[in-house]
């Protein structure tokens, strides 16, 4: 850890030094957030990057802190990312995702700094994975939520539910507010900013509507996933979520949870146990086994990789609505 940290503050001298000799033979300035004229923008993960880079276009430079391939939950922000956050012109993140991001923010105080979770509402989606439950939480009724509930394993807020990119109707109002701060960001390219948030909601909005025709007919609305990603895609579509895990993709469930989802598979007629790209797919494909039931990929888009069943965001999600309509018996 010690060697780590030495690297990387030998790394940052190196590099201002470099800046002082070539600050005047290059168009890069750190003090104002821009490389080569075009705004620096840092995205905490995938879906935020995804719509950095559909609403900024070719006026800006993005960059993730969150790798392919890697769970976003799990990421550690370095020395070096934390002075690449202090640097940029816009910073993007979701509080209360990855509390990591959150502190470098907090240290790093960014100039300009677009948090997703403040242009939407967030709700309880949280599961009792310690008993079986038929509240009915895990289906997304986000005002059933109890004060006991956990929320997201990683987070401060208690019982708030950060999956909101997986909802087309709540990813086009963060698509606004990213907009909006790429606007005040950087004001010489707002009408470029503005002509693409109108097309990429364009683009949510027709992906919804596909969504709502696409999931009409079906012959159940249960559908059981390693961990509750999806509560806001339930609530939105009227589907009942079933989750493996809580929350927190690493969590195990408890022999009461998997006992209450073999209950709910076989009355709810479940055909197919979902897993994930970036988790393990073990108990996932242990309970299908039990059950004998089928397994595919449901996709929290957390992050784009070799698995992935397409290459942005728009493509996995309209591969989601595939493997969801064939789970759910769609006519």
């Amino acid at each position: 850890m010690n060697i780590r940290r030495l690297r990387s503050t030998t790394a940052l001298v190196g590099a201002a030094a470099l800046g002082l000799t070539t600050l005047t033979a290059c168009s890069s300035n750190v003090d104002d957030g821009r490389t080569d004229g075009k705004l620096d923008v840092v995205a905490s993960f995938y879906p935020l990057q995804f719509l950095a880079q559909r609403i900024g276009g070719s006026a800006i430079h993005v960059s993730s802190l969150t790798k392919p391939g890697v769970e976003p939950h799990d990421l550690e922000i370095s020395p070096r990312q934390t002075a690449d956050l202090s640097e940029a012109g816009l910073v993007v993140y979701l509080k209360g995702l990855q509390p990591s991001v959150d502190r470098a923010i907090a240290q790093a105080e960014p100039r300009h700094v677009a948090d997703a979770a403040s242009y939407t509402t967030l709700e309880d989606h949280g599961t009792e994975v310690e008993g079986d439950h038929d509240h009915g939480g895990e289906g997304g009724h986000g005002d059933e939520g109890e004060e006991g509930h956990e929320g997201h394993a990683h987070s401060g807020d208690a019982a708030a539910d950060p999956h909101i990119w997986l909802d087309p109707v709540r990813y086009a109002q963060v698509a606004k507010g990213v907009g909006k701060a790429l606007e005040k960001a950087d004001p010489d390219h707002a009408t470029t900013y503005k002509k693409n948030t109108t097309a990429l909601v364009k683009e949510l909005t027709t992906l919804d509507q596909d969504f709502r025709s696409g999931l009409k007919d079906r012959s159940s609305d249960t559908f059981i996933t390693t961990h509750a990603a999806f509560g806001y895609l339930a609530e939105r579509y009227g589907l009942r979520q079933e989750a493996i895990s809580g929350l927190d993709p690493e969590s195990e469930p408890s022999p009461a949870r998997i006992k209450g989802l073999h209950s709910v598979a076989k009355k709810d007629k479940v055909n197919t146990v979902f897993f994930e790209t970036l988790v393990s797919d073990r108990t996932a494909k242990t309970l299908a086994g039990d059950l004998h039931l089928r397994t595919d990929v449901l996709d929290p888009i957390e992050g784009i990789g070799d698995k992935s069943k397409g290459d942005d965001y728009i493509q996995v999600m309209r591969s989601n609505l595939k493997a969801l309509q064939k789970a759910l018996g769609t006519k």
